[in-house]
This record gives structure tokens, C-alpha cells and sequence, in this order.
């Protein structure tokens, strides 16, 4: 099945922004497009919206003026429904309510043709619900885009219970042909993005509400640290807290409200103070203007170089560190360790990589987060309990300050910020996989290209090890036993499969 001729015409239903978005890939791609809503006079605002915007890529020399004027022709508002009779595919953008969408598209089967692909750009909703309501389910499929759609490339092709393959082949072939970047999905909670992406958020305000570190620190460590490109905070309020919250709560429930989804308390209360983030001028962060600038990350005073250090046994996905240290001419001497990888300090303490246990549980021990690349890092988090001796983490603050990292001191949280964020989008990954949801290479996709992660779940699950990701869940389960870090049977047989295929024994 191969994508929609380019002399097909394409309706798009509902034209707020993300509406006005996908018109204009489909226009820009070559097709006719009608424009329907049905608020009278949208419409056609919305076409002169796109025009505009047009215009403006001429005006930067992404679009030619013959290009723009054929877009431009191909344009075509409708003052009904039934003017999209002869359309080859229709795309909804409307309210993101069922029964809204249900008798839109109840509507629409008795107008259009029969091979008259319909899709859905639902980001919250089942698709195979709202397909339902028609007499033939076969045809329907989601398309769910990215805002802005024109600029971000990924594009969900989400697959209904009853959705027939040809019909999703179809609609993903089209949306490659118009440019974008599809991914093939299973109709569930959340689709692929919107699911995977849940522990991001999630554990980011978990930290806080467990007064581990401040937003600002939360962030300035997923930022400076884990190679993200914004922090949860800073995002949220970005993308609007109560959309954020709103898409959390849509998944959990339609999870019948497992554990692993719960949505955060201390985001409840700042929707319902109205702290919306950027557009309310105050969510997270403080946007109004003439307010100070927001609140700096915490950053240790310096600390005392060690003058060695002592390597035992492998330290995995740190090993770099070591080089790192070498480098910055502190001597380092290695030895052998059959149950352990730590670094141990000339005062008698030790430091050792987040593993989902707490620094108060051993003599004197602190902690390290997880970084992407820790010779490009330029902070990284440490976790100490009240009773670690205070040479010790001296010692470990300046040790990374020689590394020429700024170090942010967070309260005895197990498994840290980056390490324990990590670890839950690599096993709702693989959980995903496991359920039919979506391919490992799609999956990577969806979450570099939708939510610009530095490396998909897959890529950090191969880059970490198989059973870095079970043993920190374990490790976490274990000290909260509310099933939240449960690591699951995807995870489980990965991570053992491993350890047979190296003689382990169950």
C-alpha cells in the first residue's frame, strides 16, 4: 500500500493550531486541502493564518514564490462537512472529548467515499473508542502530530483494535511522503510518547516532593548531567502544567490507575493555585515581568582535592571516570573487587555510582548520579546521609570540582535524579516492546524526535548493560515497596537472559 496520490484532496477538521499545522504539511506536500470548523468564519481565518505563515518562508527563503502561490490555490475553506465528500483522507483536531469526536465521525462516514482514509489526532484518547462508532473501524487511524506540526518531524501512526493494516500502511506511507518521520503504534494509553515519557516528569517531582533538591537543582542536574535538553520543571511549565498534569492523569487512569503512572501531588496543587507556568506568568518558576531571575541551582563551595583514589572492581557505566581523574593528576590505583565498584577516598569513605539504595544504609558512603558522558558533564549531583562524615563528602565534592564539574549536594534519595529517571523510561521501553505497543527502533525514534531525549531508551539500556536498569528498580522496590519501581517482566527477562547466556544460575 503506498502513500495517497499527491492530486488527492486532504480535509482537515478543527483548525486551532495544531489543525492549521497538519493543513499546512499537507499543503506544503503538494495536496489540495479543505478547511473545515465548525464555528462559522474559522475557516477561512485560519486559511489566511496559513497563508501568512507562508509568506513568511518565503521571506526566509525556505519556499519559493511560485510554490507559495501554487500552495496557496490549493487552499480551500468549507462551509460544510459535505464539502469534503471527494477527500481521500480526513484529519480531526478538534476538542479532545469521545463523544465529540465520535459523531464527527459518525457524520463523516456518510459523507465521504468509501476508500476515504479517516484519522484521528487524538493525543490522549483511544483510538480504537472513537473508532467505534463507525460502521466500518477498518479505515479509521490515528495520526497524532507534534505542535508545532510543521516544524517537528514525528508523527504517530496509531493502529485501533480494528484498524486494517492496509489503512495504517497507507497513512504511514503518507505522512513519510509529506516529510515527516512515522512511527508505528498500537492503540494504547498514551501511544508511544506520551507513555514512555511518564518517569521524566514524574520522578523529577518525586525527588522534590521527598525535599531531596529544589526545581531549580532538578533541573540544572537532568540539563548539565543527564544530557537532556530541559529540565522536568522548566518543560512543564512550558508546556502548560495543566496540560502536562492533564496528559499524566488521562494515562493513569486509563491504566485503571497503576502505581507506576500516579500523578504528582505537589503539580495537583500548583494547577489548582492557578500556576499554570509561562502562561499564567508564574507555574514552577516565576515569569512575571520584573521579577528577579529564577533561583540558581545549588552548587557546593569548593572542596578538598583528594590526593588519591582507589578503584574497586568495575564501575560500569562510570568507568570513564577514571581516565577523568588521571587526567586532572590525581593517581588512581586498581584493584580487584568481587562485590563492589566504588572509588574509595583517602579519608576511608567511599563513592559509588546511584543504585537505587541509600547512602544511611552503609558506614560512609556517597553517592553519584548517572550522567550521559561524563567527560562532557559539566555538573554532577552527589548524595550524602546526616551521617556521612563531612571529610568524606569534602573529599567527593572536591574530587569532581578537579574534574572541572560544578557538584549540586541533593538529600539521600535513592537512586538519585538522572540514574533512577533513566532506569524507568528503560523499563517502560521494554515493557512496551514486550506488550506489542511499538519495535525498539521505533520506540528510540519516537523519543529522540517527540520529546528530543539524548538517546532513545534502547540506546541507554545497550550503553548501561542489560541489568543496569533491573538492579537499580530492584534495589529501589525494595525501599519503596508500593510497586511504583516494581521492575517488569519485560525487564526481568532481559535482564536474566543476560546472566544465563554468562552461566549465572537462577
Amino acid at each position: 500500500m503506498t502513500a495517497l496520490d499527491l492530486s488527492s484532496p486532504v480535509a482537515v477538521v478543527g483548525t486551532g493550531t495544531m489543525g492549521q499545522g497538519i493543513a499546512q504539511v499537507a499543503l506544503v506536500a503538494g495536496h489540495p486541502v479543505r478547511l473545515y470548523d465548525a464555528a462559522p468564519g474559522r475557516a477561512r481565518a485560519a486559511a489566511g493564518a496559513i497563508v501568512a505563515r507562508l509568506d513568511r518562508l518565503v521571506e526566509k527563503e525556505r519556499l519559493s514564490g511560485a510554490d507559495r502561490d501554487a500552495a496557496r490555490d490549493r487552499l480551500l475553506p468549507a462551509e460544510s462537512l459535505s464539502d469534503l465528500a471527494d477527500c481521500a483522507l480526513v484529519v480531526e483536531a478538534v476538542l479532545e472529548r469521545l463523544d465529540v469526536k465520535q459523531e464527527l465521525f459518525r457524520e463523516l462516514e456518510g459523507i465521504v467515499g468509501e476508500d476515504c482514509l479517516l484519522a484521528t489526532n487524538t493525543s490522549s484518547l483511544s483510538v480504537t473508542a472513537i473508532g467505534g462508532a463507525l460502521a466500518n473501524p477498518g479505515r479509521f487511524v490515528g495520526l497524532h502530530f507534534f505542535n508545532p506540526a510543521p516544524l517537528l518531524p514525528l508523527v504517530e501512526v496509531v493502529s485501533g483494535f480494528a484498524t486494517d493494516v492496509t489503512s495504517a500502511t497507507r497513512a504511514y506511507e503518507t505522512a513519510r511522503a509529506w516529510g515527516k518521520t512515522p512511527v508505528a503504534c498500537a492503540d494504547t494509553p498514551g501511544f508511544i510518547v506520551n507513555r514512555i515519557a511518564r518517569p521524566f516528569y514524574a520522578e523529577a517531582f518525586a525527588v522534590y516532593e521527598a525535599q531531596g533538591a529544589d526545581p531549580a537543582t532538578i533541573d540544572a542536574v537532568l540539563r548539565e548531567c543527564g544530557g537532556f535538553k530541559m529540565g522536568a520543571f522548566e518543560l512543564t511549565d512550558l508546556i502548560g502544567q495543566d496540560v502536562n498534569e492533564s496528559v499524566t492523569h488521562s494515562v493513569w487512569e486509563s491504566f485503571f490507575q497503576d502505581v507506576r503512572f500516579t500523578p504528582s501531588l505537589a503539580q495537583r496543587r500548583l494547577v489548582e493555585s492557578g500556576r499554570l507556568g509561562r502562561k499564567t506568568g508564574h507555574g514552577w518558576y516565576d515569569y512575571a515581568d520584573g521579577t528577579a531571575e529564577r533561583p540558581e541551582p545549588h552548587t557546593a563551595e569548593p572542596g578538598r582535592t583528594p590526593a588519591h583514589v582507589v578503584a574497586e572492581g568495575d564501575l560500569g557505566p562510570a568507568s570513564e571516570l577514571l581516565a577523568l581523574i588521571r587526567e586532572a593528576g590525581i593517581p588512581v590505583r586498581e584493584e580487584e573487587e568481587d562485590h563492589g565498584t566504588r572509588l574509595v577516598l583517602p579519608s576511608g569513605g567511599q563513592l559509588a555510582l546511584a543504585d537505587g539504595q541509600t547512602s544511611v544504609e552503609f558506614r560512609d558512603v556517597v553517592y553519584f548520579d548517572l550522567a550521559l558522558d561524563y567527560r562532557r558533564a559539566t555538573r554532577i549531583a552527589l548524595s550524602a546521609s546526616q551521617d556521612t562524615s563531612p571529610a568524606t563528602l569534602a573529599e567527593a565534592v572536591g574530587l569532581f570540582q578537579a574534574l572541572g564539574k560544578d557538584v549540586s549536594v541533593i538529600g539521600d534519595v535513592p537512586g538519585m535524579i538522572v540514574a533512577r529517571t533513566v532506569a524507568r523510561i528503560v523499563d517502560l521501553a521494554h515493557d512496551a516492546v514486550a506488550k506489542g505497543v511499538a519495535t525498539e527502533e521505533d520506540i528510540d525514534t519516537a523519543m529522540r524526535l517527540g520529546v528530543n531525549y539524548p538517546l532513545g531508551p534502547f540506546e541507554w539500556s545497550r550503553r548501561l548493560g542489560r541489568n543496569w536498569a533491573y538492579a537499580l528498580l530492584d534495589d529501589l522496590h525494595l525501599r519503596d515497596p508500593s510497586g511504583r519501581y516494581a521492575p517488569s517482566l519485560a525487564l526481568y527477562r532481559h535482564a536474566y537472559a543476560s546472566d544465563k547466556r554468562q552461566g549465572g544460575s537462577s
